[in-house]
C-alpha cells in the first residue's frame, strides 16, 4: 500500500477546530508592533512536520531509559523533535518557555512535562541527560553552549547556528565537554523515503554516488510567520536555514567528509516589503566523494497541495534515485515517494514501513556515548558549507 503522508490542505480539512490542532499550532498574532504577523511562533502546519512523521504527542514510555527537557518552543518542530525521543523511551520532564501560550498549547500535546520557572530550573537538574530547542535560531547555539557546559547532551532544529563564530565557539565548547550537538535535519531524519534512499546507497543499489541534487521550495504565508522570521541577524539567511537540510544529504549521500562551497547566490526577488528576507539562494557544493546543488526558496504556489515539493536526485554510476519528499505532483497521494532507476528496470518503492531511527541512535549515543545517528563532525559540516555559503553569496537582482 502506498503510504499517505502529511498533507498540508489534507491536514487542514481533517484536524481545523480538534483540540489537538490548535494545540500542535496555535495562531500567536499580535496587532501591536508587528504588522499582524504572528510575534513568537512559526503557525502554519507546513513548518511542523516533514514527510510523514506525525505530530500529535507521543505516549509516554512505561519503562524510560533516558530523562530529556525542552528549552525554547519558537518553531513547531519542536513537535517532531519530542516525539523522536519519546518513541525511543525517552521520558520527557521538563519544558522551559518564555511564552505562556506556547508553554499552553505544548502542554497540551505533552501533559507529562513540568514548566520549569527559570532554564537554570531545567539546567541544574542533574536527572536531565539531554536538553531539546526549537527556539529562534540565533538563540540556539548559545543555549546549546549553555547546555554543554552543563554536562548535558544537546539536540538543536535546523539551523543549529546562524554564524561562523556561533560555530566555531560551538566547536570548541563541544571538544572541551565532549557532549553531543546534535541537530535534527528532519528532511532526512524525520522522512522514511530519505532513509529507504540512505540504506538502498549503502547497499549498492546505485553504485558509487556522483551528485546529489537537493530542492527545497517553501510556500511563504507571511501573516504566519513571526517578526523574527523577516530579520535575517535572527534566522541566518536562506541557505543557513533551508539549505542546512540539503547540506546534510550531500554530506550523507556522497560520503563526502570534507567539502567546500564553489558558487552561491541568494536574493529577494519578490518580497521589497521585506527588506531582511531572502526568499531565494542556491549553492554549488564540492565534495572529497561527490559534487552537489542545492536551491531553496520561498515560492510555492497555493495550487501545489502541501507546503513545497521537496525533492532529492541522487546520481549513482549505476542509477539514480530520486526522492519526492511531500508530493507526487499529479500522482500517488501523500508524500515519501522513491523512484529508483538502475541497470534492468525503473521501479517505486513503498516506504511506508520504513523507520525513523534517528531518535533511537541519538538516546543510545547519549548512553553510550557513540556517534550512530550523527557524527559530529559531520554535523558541523553541514552547517559550516552554508555558513561558508551564506557569506560569500552573490546577491541576486534581477531588473526585469
Amino acid at each position: 500500500m502506498i503510504h499517505q503522508g502529511v498533507d498540508r490542505r489534507d491536514f487542514l480539512k481533517t484536524t481545523v477546530g480538534s483540540a489537538a490542532a490548535m494545540a500542535a499550532f496555535p495562531a500567536v498574532l499580535s496587532a501591536a508592533g508587528d504588522g499582524g504577523h504572528a510575534v513568537s511562533f512559526v503557525t502554519d502546519p507546513q513548518t511542523a512536520a516533514r514527510g510523514d512523521a506525525g505530530q500529535t504527542g507521543v505516549q509516554q514510555a512505561k519503562d524510560p531509559v533516558l530523562k530529556f527537557a525542552v528549552v525554547g518552543i519558537n518553531h513547531g518542530h519542536i513537535y517532531a523533535q519530542a516525539n523522536a525521543i519519546l518513541r525511543a523511551r525517552g521520558e520527557l520532564v521538563w519544558l522551559y518557555a518564555k511564552e505562556p501560550d506556547l508553554v499552553a498549547a505544548f502542554q497540551k500535546q505533552f501533559p507529562q512535562v513540568k514548566v520549569a520557572r527559570t532554564e537554570a530550573e531545567v539546567l541544574e537538574d542533574p536527572a536531565i541527560k539531554l536538553v531539546l530547542t526549537s527556539a529562534i535560531p540565533d538563540e540556539r547555539a548559545p543555549l546549546g553552549i549553555r547546555v554543554m557546559q552543563h554536562g548535558k547532551d544537546f539536540m538543536s532544529d535546523k539551523p543549529g547556528m546562524t554564524t561562523l563564530e556561533q560555530l566555531a565557539e560551538v566547536r570548541r565548547v563541544q571538544a572541551a565537554t565532549k557532549r553531543i550537538y546534535s541537530i535534527m535535519f528532519s528532511e532526512r531524519f524525520e522522512n522514511r523515503a530519505t532513509v529507504e534512499a540512505g540504506e538502498l546507497v549503502k547497499a549498492g543499489a546505485i553504485g558509487r554516488v556522483i551528485q546529489t541534487i537537493g530542492l527545497g521550495p517553501h510556500r511563504m504565508t507571511p501573516k504566519t510567520r513571526p517578526a523574527w522570521f523577516f530579520e535575517r541577524a535572527r534566522y541566518g539567511g536562506i541557505l543557513c536555514d533551508l539549505a542546512s537540510h540539503q547540506a546534510d544529504q550531500f554530506l550523507f549521500f556522497t560520503g563526502s567528509t570534507k567539502a567546500d562551497v564553489v558558487a552561491s547566490q541568494v536574493g529577494n526577488l519578490n518580497f521589497p516589503q521585506f527588506p531582511g528576507l531572502e526568499d531565494f539562494g542556491d549553492v554549488m557544493l564540492h565534495g572529497n566523494a561527490g559534487s552537489g546543488y542545492i536551491r531553496v526558496d520561498w515560492f510555492t504556489p497555493d495550487g501545489l497541495p502541501t507546503w513545497g515539493d521537496g525533492r532529492l536526485t541522487i546520481l549513482g554510476t549505476d542509477g539514480f534515485i530520486e526522492v519526492r519528499k511531500n508530493v507526487d505532483i499529479a500522482g500517488r497521494p501523500g508524500g515519501s515517494h522513491l523512484f529508483l532507476v538502475d541497470q534492468k528496470e525503473t521501479r517505486y518503492i513503498d516506504t511506508s514501513s520504513q523507520p525513523l531511527p534517528y531518535g533511537e541512535r541519538l538516546v543510545d549515543d547519549v548512553l553510550n556515548r557513540t556517534e550512530t545517528a550523527m557524527p559530529q563532525a559531520h554535523c558541523f559540516l553541514s552547517m559550516e558549507l552554508v555558513l561558508k555559503a551564506q557569506q560569500q553569496a552573490r546577491q541576486l537582482a534581477f531588473k526585469g
